[in-house]
């Protein structure tokens, strides 16, 4: 028996190993397979990702290339034109998307919600502002980058010496709050209120003739974001107050909403042929960058460490205090929107594909990201305050002008007040630092160098101002679902203490226990009949 099965097993075994061969090669293809669809669908899913990462290493590549041509004036805007549509096509969706997303998003919330979610959005503003502006000064007393550069002057890197004209503090707050109430809507669209001044020759009482700096109203070229985001506010909340009759407006603004976003979808497919383009031809415009970042050189350093710190250091820790979560696998969602923000040094111009990105990428609720994103784009600029404060402390540093604590304190609250109406577009905050070197009472004359290496800089400060809106938005998402398993959570504990409750009622009272069963049967068709037994 023994023998015998030691045969039969033998003969098992012989049968089973050659059958083992072929039946292992179709699982090793089956796993090949897999592995290839997953990569497939790894690179399906990060194309875009992916594509414009690969734009931004073509681009500077295409530029060293081309560089030693020699272009002209003319050659350089041919081949920024590509660059030049990917701007227009972006900037081309900014009101309708600006307008509706508010308009849908102030409209969905209840005013409760709205007014706590407001609150939160602008004391996370203000202070992540607030910490940049000190950052920025802290690190500017420690590299010192103006010192020793007091023989640096525009003449000798080539740059031109005129500079923006200055306006006065009062003037640029006022302003600021003659922006938020627009005497007309549609002009607001591409004018922005702005004061200048006009010199009158005045005889005084004694005879003499004096000239007197005289303000004026002007209107210039610009979207005057900063109104149409409060109306658009505004209009949403009264809308919701309507009610019913509201409904068809607030389902005209979200549709309207939609169709923008695909309008934007199909836009993000170009943005790695524009990122070529618009970074090759910045590259190629160049002058002389080792003698710029040779005399400037701690100055862009200090800029963009303070970037580095506030951008990859302080945002996460803030946002992983407020979620516990893990705030770099939030930003990886965000790689798209943060090159966009790169190339075109705009925030405005990458608010469209950071609405996107945030919402398919790491689930932010629309109602959120399209409420918080177009005012963070406006009002949250902790770059630009890292770039002004940078800039203040350097061109004191560069007249040999020591700071004392009520300049700083100053700079600080100047920096985070005029970045609050900075323009979202490329070099928007040289004008603020002529407010605030005013304020201190500093001259305006080496502003010119800061313009110099502007281009440089601006792209740091851009990525951290989307930035820090897109971690607001999911700080803000992320508070708002708590609030919304925490009342869940309490319907449950209500509901189950209504259960208890009745069962406890109708052990300790027999009697009403014994009419209730009687009146069941009519208690499921008529409700009223259980009450009126009881």
């Amino acid at each position: 028996m023994e023998a015998a099965g030691e045969a039969d097993s033998g003969r098992n075994g012989h049968a089973e190993g050659p059958a083992a061969g072929p039946a292992a090669e179709p699982q090793q293809q089956r796993g090949g397979g897999a592995r290839l669809r997953g990569c497939r669908g790894f690179l399906r899913r990060n194309a875009l990702v992916l594509l414009t990462v690969s734009g931004v290493v073509a681009g500077v590549a295409l530029g060293a290339a081309v560089r030693g041509a020699a272009l002209g004036p003319a050659q350089v805007a041919y081949l920024a034109f590509p660059g030049e549509l990917l701007l227009r096509m972006l900037r081309m969706v900014i009101l309708p998307l600006v307008v509706c997303s508010l308009v849908s998003g102030a409209a969905s919330l209840d005013t409760r919600s709205l007014g706590r979610l407001g609150g939160i959005a602008v004391a996370y503003f203000l202070g992540t502002t607030l910490l940049a502006s000190g950052l920025a000064v802290a690190l500017g007393f420690i590299v010192r980058p103006g010192a020793g550069a007091s023989a640096l002057n525009a003449p000798q890197l080539g740059l031109p010496s005129a500079v923006p004209t200055s306006k006065e503090t009062v003037d640029s707050f006022l302003d600021l709050v003659r922006n938020l109430f627009p005497a007309n809507l549609v002009a607001a669209a591409f004018r922005t209120y702005a004061t200048e001044y006009k010199m009158l020759l005045r005889n005084t009482t004694s005879g003499n003739l004096t000239w007197e700096k005289v303000p004026v109203g002007t209107e210039i070229e610009g979207m005057n974001i900063l109104g149409l985001v409060l109306f658009a506010l505004v209009l949403g909340v009264a809308l919701k107050k309507l009610g019913h009759e509201g409904e068809d407006l607030i389902r005209f603004f979200n549709s309207f909403n939609e169709a923008t976003m695909v309008l934007v979808s199909w836009i993000m497919w170009y943005v790695p042929i524009g990122i070529m383009f618009l970074v090759g031809s910045k590259i190629v415009e160049m002058e002389d960058l080792v003698l710029l970042v040779t005399s400037l050189g701690k100055y862009i350093f200090a800029s963009v460490l303070g970037h580095f710190i506030h951008g990859g250091i302080i945002l996460p820790l803030i946002y992983f205090a407020a979620t516990r979560q893990n705030p770099y696998r939030f930003l990886l969602g965000l790689i798209t929107p943060l090159a966009t923000a790169f190339a075109t040094c705009s925030s405005s111009a990458t608010l469209p594909s950071m609405i996107k990105c945030i919402e398919e990428n790491n689930g932010v609720d629309k109602r959120i990201s399209r409420f918080i994103l177009p005012i963070g784009a406006t009002v949250n600029m902790d770059g630009a305050a890292i770039f002004q404060c940078m800039a203040a402390v350097f061109i004191a540093q560069l007249n040999n002008v020591d700071l004392n604590p009520g300049q700083i304190f100053t700079i600080l609250v100047t920096a985070t007040a005029s970045s609050v109406g900075a323009a979202g577009v490329p070099a928007g905050g040289v004008l603020t630092i002529a407010i605030i070197l005013e304020a201190i009472g500093l001259p305006t004359n080496d502003l010119s160098l800061i313009l110099a290496v502007d281009w440089i800089v601006d792209r740091t400060t851009t990525v951290v101002n989307v930035e820090g809106d897109a971690l607001g938005a999911g700080i803000l998402n992320y508070l708002n679902e708590k609030e919304k398993k925490d009342k869940e959570q309490e319907l449950k504990e209500v509901n189950v203490e209504a259960v208890a409750n009745s069962k406890s009622e109708g052990e300790t009272t027999p009697l009403v226990t014994h009419k209730t069963q009687v009146s069941n049967t009519t208690s499921t068709a008529d409700p009223e009949s259980k009450e009126s037994v009881l």
